[in-house]
């Protein structure tokens, strides 16, 4: 509830944006996606430096900081998921191997709310 609740202050530009996080377990997704349209309407490049997750307005820019080796990406958030309830989020390949996760998976991370598009 709190997490669904820091979410929607951001997004309606109750609490600003540069104090927003959240905590928790991340995928990725890449090739057997590849090509097809994400919830936001776009097409799916596993290259680009992008993201998924349930509540955040799409066009939001969100810090990922991995909490094992404190590598950080900026990503846009394009999609909709993770469908697995134990997720916050779903980055693409591109921001795994930046990351360092490549080879893993799943991994630990912080997520931090840079800039929500305006209405």
């Amino acid at each position: 509830m709190a997490r669904f609740l820091c979410c929607l202050a951001v997004s309606v530009g109750l609490v600003p944006a540069a104090f927003a996080a959240d905590v928790g377990r991340l995928s990725w997704y890449g090739a057997e996606l590849a090509g097809r349209r994400t919830a936001s309407g776009e097409v799916f490049d596993p290259e680009a430096m992008t993201m998924a997750h349930r509540t955040l307005p799409f066009g939001t820019q969100v810090r990922v900081v991995h909490r094992g080796s404190g590598r950080s990406v900026v990503l846009r958030v394009n999609d909709r998921g993770p469908f697995r309830t134990d997720r916050i989020a779903d980055v693409s390949r591109a921001a795994a191997r930046m990351l360092g996760t490549a080879r893993r998976g799943v991994f630990d991370a912080r997520l931090e709310v840079l800039e929500s598009p305006s209405r």
